[in-house]
């Protein structure tokens, strides 16, 4: 029984976790026009309905651009954070590191509101560029993390070297630092874009027109629950795996090579 206990214990985990998951995608396959028990079907046609709907296509597409684009807007100014911060005495760092960390642990509303404040003081319109810059500025901090935690000794004296060697300061950046810290460049990119990818509440304040995948389900559950939005939710499960395929094949697999 005791061996037994463990398995149990992650049975009931798993279970918890992705039964919900399950239940979403089983009845995107529903005939009937209601996602509820009795099960009826299977069928393709929500799926068929989700792929012909052209604003849902749209929004999926936004998704994209905005989690790709942000998450290489926050990669790269967390590595330049990272660098400057770890490889030069500044005055304050403990405080500048305390102040790049600190939006962490504020709510993604306070942001929005406060980004949407600034961008409107500012003059400028609402559009998936101002999602990506909110995208950006709740990603920045993560990704300032995860590089600044590997950057150690190995690599400052991999640096050193190079300089003894004669390569300049942008030299010893981009063909020294950046390569060895690759896991934790991509590690932070992936996580940045899973994020953005199904975030809600800056792409809701900051958009208007044009709209990311997440604001266009919760304007279509105004409508009531259907079979299709669980089609949908079944496409955004879909892709956040594959981006946990790409993360593991492409800097765990890395590590472990």
């Amino acid at each position: 029984m005791t061996r037994l206990a463990p398995w149990l214990y992650f049975a009931a985990a798993y279970c918890f976790i992705y039964l919900p998951v399950g239940a979403l995608v089983l009845f995107s396959f529903q005939e009937g026009g209601l996602p509820v028990p009795p099960f009826k079907g299977p069928s393709l046609k929500w799926y068929a309905q989700v792929l012909g709907d052209d604003d849902l296509m749209d929004a999926l597409l936004n998704s994209v651009v905005v989690a790709i684009g942000s998450g290489a807007g926050a990669v790269g100014l967390g590595f330049l954070a990272a660098y400057g911060l770890a490889r030069h005495t500044l005055p304050g760092s403990v405080v500048l590191r305390g102040l790049l960390i600190a939006p962490l642990t504020v709510s993604y509303l306070i942001v929005g509101l406060g980004l949407l404040i600034v961008i409107n003081r500012l003059g400028l319109g609402l559009s998936l560029w101002t999602a990506g810059i909110g995208h950006v500025v709740i990603n920045l901090p993560l990704c300032f993390a995860i590089i600044y935690a590997s950057m150690g000794a190995q690599q400052q004296n991999a640096e050193r070297a190079a300089r003894d060697l004669g390569a300049g300061e942008a030299q010893v950046v981009l063909l020294v630092t950046a390569p060895m810290l690759m896991p934790a460049i991509l590690a932070a990119f992936f996580l940045s874009v899973t994020l953005s990818w199904d975030e809600f509440i800056i792409a809701f304040l900051l958009t208007r027109f044009d709209v990311t995948l997440p604001v266009e389900i919760w304007s279509l559950l105004r409508s009531g629950l259907s079979p299709a939005l669980n089609a949908i939710g079944s496409f955004v499960f879909l892709i956040s795996v594959m981006i946990v395929l790409a993360l593991e094949l492409l800097v765990f697999g890395r590590r472990r090579a």
